[in-house]
């Protein structure tokens, strides 16, 4: 058992979990009235379609099975991948502590249509349309894919790699299809990302290009 503890004992930042439940919680229990509707016109182009909750429930797999992946396979990715997790999480919630934010187009359900319906209306029932922005359904999606794309273990399978790409985009796609997100939450999450990236993942990239040897021509 010591051994194990110290073999894993990088296991510690994961008890950020509890720190951001708490902090999420706690705003969905206070923000419920006096908030930033956030609706743009394209939102209501874009139908509902109640088969995109499965993108979007798998989301809590997809993220979950990645980190331990890294986990027990390599402690430098799994750590660069819960900073830049953990990273976007806490912004959001600061964002969300001082814009409450939310939204106004979701559908009247009629749970009894099919399994999927059931499933969002169980979704809704639990979940408020508030805290919204940026989202962090699209942004921890792209936080994984990106991980599983820098992977060194998982660059010697692209099918894996491509999977990773598909899921993603459908899990993006799904938090505006379900009407649990506006675009402009969907593009929110994606500059997080992008800025993020460059702060966890972008030094690097100019360490290694200064350490590259440089070609002579003739």
């Amino acid at each position: 058992m010591k051994q194990f503890l110290h073999k894993y004992k990088h296991a510690w930042i994961l008890s950020y979990a509890l720190v951001y439940l708490v902090w999420f919680f706690y705003l969905e229990q206070t923000v419920t009235t006096n908030y930033h509707v956030i609706h743009v016109r394209l939102d209501d182009y874009i139908p509902f379609c109640e088969y995109f909750i499965v993108p979007y429930l798998l989301w809590f797999l997809y993220v979950s099975v990645t980190v331990l992946f890294l986990f027990f396979t390599n402690k430098e990715e799994y750590y660069r991948l819960c900073i830049y997790l953990f990273s976007g999480m806490t912004i959001s919630l600061i964002i969300c502590t001082f814009f409450h934010n939310g939204t106004d187009f979701r559908p009247a359900l009629d749970p009894d249509k099919n399994i999927f319906s059931k499933a969002v209306a169980s979704l809704y029932a639990t979940d408020t349309p508030t805290n919204v922005f940026p989202s962090i359904h699209v942004y921890n999606s792209i936080c994984v894919h990106v991980a599983v794309m820098r992977s060194s273990l998982l660059k010697k399978h692209p099918a894996i790699q491509h999977g990773s790409f598909v899921l993603m985009v459908l899990i993006c796609m799904a938090t505006v299809f379900l009407k649990q997100h506006s675009v402009v939450d969907v593009f929110g999450g994606c500059m997080m990302a992008y800025i993020l990236y460059f702060v966890i993942y972008g030094y690097r990239y100019a360490d290694a290009r200064k350490k590259a040897p440089t070609k002579v021509a003739g």
